[in-house]
């Protein structure tokens, strides 16, 4: 043995020392989350025993106790039952020792029950020192993200082999060592440096090195400041959710977050490996589930409820194939979110995107061919490229799937085309099938035959879980009080659309003129072509179909006009229409058509005027909310949506900000997202903000002047009139 062996036992020692350090680091930081999260959990606790009166102490031991004397002594809680403790107990007139320990052991079940059930929601209106000190604990997680997660797993299985190798290797450290040793350690030694050194090897080829002392870099910075953990918080709640239900422990029932499959095909998919090499994002239990389903059955749909993050999934799955070599995929999708699909892509992963759309779609496909990557399209322009060989396109995901339910339609024909050509297909649509088992069937036989000609209306008949397993091979569906333990309270999305050629045409008048409102309202002047409209319409309508309520927002009442006169243009038995709530409304009638809103049964509408409907109404009746336009003041915006998302809000609340790429709104975004918002974002926490919310806003005169000119200069009307705001 010499100096060649000695290097590689050190090496082999330096890397199983940055193998535990990483898995140490990420264990200090979800050990922090944990301290962080106790106080929090402990007081929700708290306030839920606080909250069961003593009765349901008789519940628990099947009516054996007498709790009058009890209640008479002042403790009607269960909290304060705990609280008081034996003694106190035992002073109670009438009340022996059986009794306490019946009374006591009935309050230990019940507080065990809580402690499994209640969850910690984060109030980002109200923050205070401890919830501050759990956001900014899990933001170290958050920060290092998935990368950190996939080091601390190879970490963990690279000690394991690695450890007892160096054990046996030690001989070999030294001359003398080696010298001194038998003939029988000497050989073991000999065969632990050469398992060392294909180790090492290996791991410095697959970059390992890097990956942990990256990782324990992230894990070790911390956060610059509470400010800047609560706006990450904000930007990015589903993950902190994601990481708060995996650190409490209490994750959602195992059947449900598997859809209620069978045993055979729920076992199948958990055996299945989810590669992450190419994603950018944690991912939820029940959305790992969900790709490795897509993954282990091939050619499915999934129907989760709007909100648990399909488009996340499917992602996943993409970012899966690629990883196995895999380098051609195809989305489809609505024009309405083809944007949408861009931005998610590139943002959530590492994936070339192309999209395939517009007059240069056939240069942009020749070159998806030739360079590979996620084709992103739409229905109607799939029609007019070619169908795929077999094995030439490694997934195709088809958003919005409900779309292509007619056979008939030549859009479903050229879909039903692809995805037979397609080794791999996901389907997604948030819209429930259950009771449609004509439609369904007719999505399934794109995907399997056999499933397809199995379901009869029966199974539908029989109700839903019948129906699920029926399909099990091809249906996943989860729903959100099914699967979300620690519930998001705050979902924001900003749905990016691309303006029609009308809409194109009515906003460069506007910009002609320098007309800035009009520049801001553009995108609905012609409400026929209108692509924000079209996608209003479609989550307003997905909303209905799972039972929702949505609000509506908009600063405009010409806005609001539209969009009243769009949804009542519906077909029969559409969802019912409320307001529109404007400035002119007086103020107990404002709270009436907002209590009829809240009254009616199943879904329905409500259009409010942002500056007015936005203040002073408690309307969390509503899971959905839809803001027409993005706002000048960031403040209208956060107040608008805290009348839905308020206390007393069951449901988590799911917010659509529509948004038109390339003009007026993506200036605005931009311009808000400085450092000028964050700033708003948590001034606007102070009682001086509360009351004086255009204290802390950015001027409305300056930001659109400038936006009127940088368009003007975009579009070429430099030489136009000057900005106007009527």
């Amino acid at each position: 043995m010499g100096r060649g062996e000695r290097e590689v036992v050190a090496r082999g020692a330096r890397l199983h020392e940055a193998a535990l350090a990483v898995v140490a680091d990420h264990g200090r930081a979800v050990e922090a989350a944990r301290a962080a999260l106790k106080p929090l959990h402990d007081a929700a606790v708290a306030r839920e025993l606080g909250a069961i009166p003593v009765a349901r102490l008789q519940d628990v031991t099947e009516g054996r106790l007498r709790l009058g004397s009890v209640e008479k002594s002042g403790l009607r809680t269960v909290g304060s039952v705990l609280d008081a403790g034996p003694y106190r107990l035992r002073q109670i007139p009438g009340v022996g020792q059986r009794t306490v320990d019946q009374m006591l052991a009935a309050a230990r079940r019940l507080s065990e029950a809580v402690h499994e059930t209640v969850a910690v929601h984060v109030d980002v209106d109200r923050p205070e020192p401890r919830t501050t000190a759990l956001v900014m604990a899990l933001h170290v997680l958050v920060e290092a993200g998935p990368e950190a997660r996939r080091a601390v797993d190879q970490a963990t299985g690279l000690a394991e082999r690695l450890g007892p190798l160096l054990v046996d290797a030690r001989p070999a450290a030294g001359r003398v060592r080696m010298l001194l040793a038998g003939r029988e350690k000497r050989a073991r030694a000999e065969e632990a440096v050469a398992g060392v050194r294909a180790l090492v090897d290996e791991a410095e080829r697959a970059g390992l090195p890097e990956l942990f002392a990256q990782a324990s870099v992230d894990l070790l910075r911390g956060v610059s400041s509470d400010v800047a953990a609560w706006v990450d918080f904000e930007l990015r709640s589903a993950e902190y959710y994601s990481l708060l239900a995996e650190i409490s422990g209490r994750q959602p029932d195992a059947a449900a977050a598997e859809g209620f499959l069978p045993d055979e095909i729920a076992e199948r998919v958990r055996t299945q490996h989810l590669d992450d090499t190419h994603r950018r994002i944690s991912l939820r239990g029940y959305q790992a589930f969900g790709a490795r389903f897509a993954l282990a059955q091939r050619k499915v749909i999934l129907g989760d409820e709007m909100g648990l993050g399909k488009t996340i999934q499917a992602i996943a799955v993409l970012a899966h194939l690629a990883a196995e070599g895999q380098s051609h995929f195809v989305v489809v999708c609505p024009a309405s979110v083809l944007v949408n699909w861009t931005r998610e892509i590139e943002a959530r992963s590492t994936l070339r995107v192309m999209v395939l759309h517009g007059p240069d779609r056939h240069d942009a496909f020749a070159d998806w061919k030739g360079r590979g990557g996620v084709a992103v399209t739409t229905f109607d322009a799939l029609r007019g490229f070619p169908a795929p060989g077999g094995g030439e396109v490694g997934l195709l995901v088809v958003d919005e799937a409900h779309h292509v339910k007619n056979p008939k339609a030549k859009r479903s024909q050229s879909v039903a085309l692809w995805a037979e050509r397609c080794a791999r297909g996901l389907f997604m649509t948030g819209t429930p099938m259950e009771n449609r088992v004509g439609e369904f069937r007719n999505l399934v036989r794109m995907l399997d035959g056999t499933v397809a000609d199995s379901l009869g209306e029966r199974d539908a008949l029989a109700g839903s879980v019948a129906f699920r397993k029926a399909v099990a091979p091809v249906y996943l569906r989860r729903n959100q009080e099914d699967v979300l333990t620690e519930l998001p309270s705050l979902q924001q999305t900003d749905a990016w659309e691309e303006l029609s050629a009308s809409d194109e045409e009515a906003y460069r008048e506007a910009v002609r003129a320098g007309n800035f409102m009009a520049m801001r309202r553009a995108a609905y002047v012609r409400p026929e072509t209108s692509a924000k409209l079209h996608r209003l319409r479609e989550i307003v309508q997905e909303a209905g179909e799972n039972g929702q309520k949505t609000v509506v927002f908009s600063y405009f009442k010409d806005v609001l006009g539209v969009v009243e006169e769009a949804l009542a243009a519906g077909t029969p038995g559409a969802t019912p229409v409320f307001g529109p709530l404007t400035g002119g409304v007086p103020a107990q009638r404002r709270q009436e058509i907002v209590d009829a809103f809240a009254g009616a049964e199943g879904p329905a509408v409500l259009l409010g005027q942002i500056q007015a409907a936005g203040v002073g109404l408690n309307m969390q009746a509503a899971s959905v909310v839809v803001l027409c336009e993005p706002q000048i003041k960031p403040t209208l915006e956060h107040q608008a949506v805290a009348r839905a998302h308020r206390m007393g809000q069951v449901r988590p609340v799911q917010v659509h900000r529509l948004l038109a790429t390339g003009g007026v709104d993506e200036r605005m975004v931009k311009m808000l997202e400085t450092k000028a918002r964050l700033f708003d974002a948590y001034a606007r926490r102070s009682a001086v903000a509360e009351a004086t919310p255009d204290a802390v806003d950015v001027s409305d005169t300056e930001l659109a002047r400038r936006i009127v000119e940088e368009e003007q200069a975009r579009l070429g009307m430099t030489d136009e009139r000057p900005m106007t705001t009527e």
